[in-house]
């Protein structure tokens, strides 16, 4: 039994470590080949760039939709939000205080509630049909569009002034082969397709046996689905962006860690249970209803601290995090 434990928990890491590494080949690919097609970077960020980030929730979601986990596949998108605002958001926090985004107030942090709450009411019959993923979709959609709008609405970056002459003729010789050698090294759009591609097949095959991992840990403990979702599977597909959130933190640059996160958590419900509900519909146990509760409370526990300073100080860090100890208290309770 002790070895069957360790043997479902070095699958279970694995399977995360790998997924983060298939989301990054993924987005790189994907990035790559959209430039090659002259698409603008900010439409590739607000789009490629965020849904690739949420890969690791989408693939593990979708495995364990078709496998009938729907525990497992609810429970990760709820956890990974309520992680995110609670252990990310209050962890940096605590080290740093975090300004906060104006329109992250007034606008991004109420979509997310509403989008939460939304996912409440398609659940309440028991089943998230293909009808209501499209419905999540749409709302995804709509977000994209909104995304667009405030980026052209935001001051262009001034392009750098040409050197002046004497500059460019003091430019050493090997600086001049570097930048040759940069330009001239540009993958090719069969090595982007095939990165893609392999992104693309590292996070299906690496969310299959996490899921496995997943379930075998559950058994062996008698501990539900739900649970496992909640917080394993949720924690572990969170893991990147709490790594680069703290990393951000320590060098200065949390500032826009607040709409990175609540930005985050809208995908996590419109793009990850959207698209797992399209491809397979889900089961939702009450019991979730009660978690998507707690991911607003979150959240409008988010907007309370940031409409006040607009900022989030460090006790104020403290206090989510102690909100997500009493909630996982509860939750294995």
């Amino acid at each position: 039994m002790d070895f069957e434990i360790f043997k479902q928990l070095i699958i279970l890491v694995a399977g995360f470590a790998l997924l983060v590494k298939g989301a990054d080949l993924f987005v790189d690919g994907a990035s790559g080949i959209a430039k090659k097609f002259g698409i603008p970077e900010l439409v590739i960020g607000l789009t490629i760039v965020a849904m690739g980030t949420s890969a690791p929730e989408a693939a593990v979601s979708i495995a364990a939709a078709m496998k009938g986990s729907a525990g497992i596949s609810i429970g990760n998108v709820i956890g990974s939000n309520i992680i995110n605002i609670f252990i990310i958001l209050g962890v940096v926090a605590a080290i740093v205080p975090l300004k906060i985004e104006r329109s992250t107030v007034r606008y991004e942090m109420p979509y997310t509630i509403l989008v939460t709450i939304l996912f409440v009411l398609l659940g309440k019959d028991g089943l998230v049909t293909r009808l209501d993923g499209s419905i999540l979709l749409a709302g995804l959609i709509l977000y994209i569009a909104y995304l667009l709008m405030q980026a052209k609405q935001k001051p262009q970056e001034k392009t750098p002034e040409p050197l002046p002459a004497e500059a460019k003729a003091g430019t050493s010789a090997e600086t001049v082969a570097e930048n040759t050698e940069t330009t001239e090294e540009s993958p090719s759009i069969l090595k982007l397709l095939a990165l893609t591609l392999v992104g693309l097949a590292v996070i299906l095959v690496s969310s299959d046996y996490a899921v496995d991992a997943a379930v075998a840990i559950a058994k062996i403990f008698n501990i539900s689905d739900r649970v496992i979702g909640l917080t394993i599977v949720a924690l572990g597909t969170s893991l990147p962006e709490l790594v680069t959130s703290i990393t951000a933190a320590l060098r200065g640059n949390a500032d826009l860690a607040v709409g990175n996160v609540v930005g985050s958590c809208i995908f996590n419900i419109l793009f990850v249970l959207g698209a797992s509900a399209l491809i397979q519909p889900i089961d939702c146990a009450p019991n979730f209803l009660s978690d998507a509760y707690v991911a607003v409370g979150a959240t409008v526990l988010l907007l309370l601290f940031g409409y006040t300073q607009m900022k989030i100080v460090r006790w104020e860090g403290g206090v989510l995090i102690g909100c997500y100890a009493a909630y996982a208290y509860t939750a294995l309770l």
